[in-house]
């Protein structure tokens, strides 16, 4: 890497949180002027589609806040179009249930990819691995004149990589997972990436990189999204 591509990757870990992880409007609730809006804006969906996403966003959290018993507020919430990406951990699969059709019955909520674990939550190690995860991927994808990175959204917990998004053709879609999948310490990488016009596209290594082969990274099985279908 070189000492540029290193600089921008601090610069992007402390200058835009927002952009790393999480829902991809998160940027403009948490930055401020035009520099916010311009994420938005340079992003397919544009901005309105943000702004309502940001909403949405708020309806998942406001029920998750209303279900009896109450979801755990620490998990993720990413949402990209309607469509709502769940991640993080709880202690048990009846709120991993509620949680999941809590967030299905939110108004404008058009499709439920849930990741939730079952399970002790992630200490603050395991988060800032994840954290640097997703930086480093943003990086990654930044750098790389053959992919539109703003039109990606990426969320990193418990080393699976979730990219949500649209990509302009199936080879963008194919490098941005191949490059999220060979970061060091990754141990998935799921995409529920549309490819335009298409459906959702489920992105899972059908072997093993060589740096993980070599390194004993464990690589776990593939999920079963919503609507979705492996590459």
């Amino acid at each position: 890497m070189s000492s540029f591509h290193s600089a921008f990757l601090c610069i992007l870990a402390i200058a835009l949180p927002g952009a790393l992880g999480g829902c991809a409007v998160a940027v403009i609730g948490g930055l401020a002027g035009a520099g916010a809006t311009g994420y938005a804006v340079g992003q397919e969906r544009g901005l309105t589609g943000g702004i309502d996403d940001f909403t949405i966003r708020q309806n998942v959290q406001e029920a998750w806040a209303q279900a009896q018993p109450s979801v755990p507020t620490d998990l993720g919430i990413t949402v990209y179009e309607g469509r709502v990406l769940l991640t993080g951990n709880v202690p048990t699969p009846e709120l991993k249930v509620t949680a999941e059709q809590a967030a299905s019955r939110s108004e404008g909520v058009r499709a439920v990819y849930d990741e939730i674990e079952v399970g002790p939550g992630a200490g603050t190690w395991d988060g800032t691995k994840d954290a640097w995860i997703t930086t480093r991927v943003r990086s990654d994808l930044v750098f790389d004149s053959d992919i539109r990175s703003l039109n990606y959204t990426i969320e990193t917990a418990n080393r699976s990589v979730y990219l949500i998004g649209s990509a302009r053709t199936q080879a963008e879609l194919e490098r941005a997972t191949s490059l999220a999948r060979n970061i060091p310490g990754v141990r998935r990488v799921v995409s529920y990436v549309e490819v335009r016009p298409g459906a959702p596209s489920v992105a899972q290594p059908a072997t093993p990189p060589p740096h993980a082969q070599a390194s004993g990274v464990p690589e776990a099985a593939p999920a079963e999204p919503v609507e979705a279908h492996r590459l």
